[in-house]
């Protein structure tokens, strides 16, 4: 991603988009919790598993799925309709979000209605326990919402260690009624992942463009895991309003947007000398204005 050198090119507020590519039956990815579906199978020698990552997609896992169990593609995405799903109410039905990543056990009696309810079901084990539900209160949120900011927080961090201060950029942001302006929620519109974010596409007309609409996009992005959630139930504590990853493994929060400013200077000047050209999930920076 270059933020100065194109006419336009732009500051972002956000580090990345995420891709992982998916493989045959099995992901090699992400943290896994071994989830068992059914007993029996394919016999206790050769078991056979599913690898969904934290930060993919509902898309993502719909093709995961249809591929691990040698269905025709866009089998998985028209099962989510008659699979009986128990998702909030303000979910409309798009499991986006509850889709928890995890390693499944697949055998002979998986179909894709049952793995989607087991991943569901598995969602909300993790995020309806008391200490989610009192986290998302202290932050004056429902647990969908801190779902969300979760599925922001996933998709935005470079690091586990980093996830609680994006989690408190995004608060302090919605505290003080400022766009988030993430280019993960962007991304999520376009059905894209691209550390390139462009003039024209935040002009984008959607619920997702979090650079012209005001609070959290209507549901989440991806699918997070326990970390980022933990996150946003216990954010950490700081005024950051901006955050840009000079380069791996130096990303630089700030509550000052002259130093903001300096920090996207050291950003641009890393990728015009090629340093950060390596990182596979590539960098953002902030696109932000001042707070009015």
């Amino acid at each position: 991603m270059q933020t100065k050198t194109r006419s336009r090119s732009m500051m972002r507020l956000t580090r990345r988009g995420r891709l992982a590519l998916v493989g045959v039956g099995a992901v090699l990815a992400g943290t896994a919790v071994v989830v068992p579906l059914s007993l029996g199978g394919f016999g206790e020698d050769e078991p056979r598993t599913l690898l969904i990552p934290e930060g993919w997609r509902a898309s993502q896992i719909y093709d995961a799925i249809d591929k691990a169990l040698a269905l025709p593609p866009g089998s998985a995405r028209k099962t989510v309709a008659k699979a009986g799903l128990k998702l909030e109410s303000a979910a409309e039905g798009n499991p986006e979000g509850y889709l928890f990543p995890a390693t499944y056990t697949l055998t002979d009696d998986t179909t894709a209605e049952s793995l989607l309810r087991q991943m569901v079901e598995t969602a909300n084990r993790r995020f309806n326990g008391a200490p989610v539900a009192a986290g998302a209160q202290r932050n004056a949120m429902n647990v969908y919402e801190a779902v969300t900011v979760a599925s922001i927080v996933q998709a935005e961090a470079a690091t586990k260690s980093d996830m609680g201060k994006v989690a408190r950029v995004v608060f302090n942001r919605l505290e003080r009624g400022m766009p988030l302006q993430m280019d993960s929620t962007l991304n999520y519109a376009l059905k894209r992942n691209t550390v390139h974010t462009s003039i024209n596409d935040t002009r984008i007309e959607s619920p997702y463009n979090s650079y012209q609409r005001m609070g959290l996009p209507p549901t989440p992005i991806d699918n997070p895991g326990e970390d980022a959630m933990r996150a946003v139930t216990n954010p950490t504590k700081g005024d950051w309003l901006y955050f840009v990853t000079v380069k791996p493994g130096d990303t630089r929060f700030t509550a000052d947007y002259t130093q903001h400013l300096r920090n996207v200077a050291d950003f641009n000047a890393q990728q015009k000398a090629g340093a950060g050209s390596g990182t596979p999930s590539g960098s953002h920076s902030p696109v932000t204005r001042p707070p009015q």
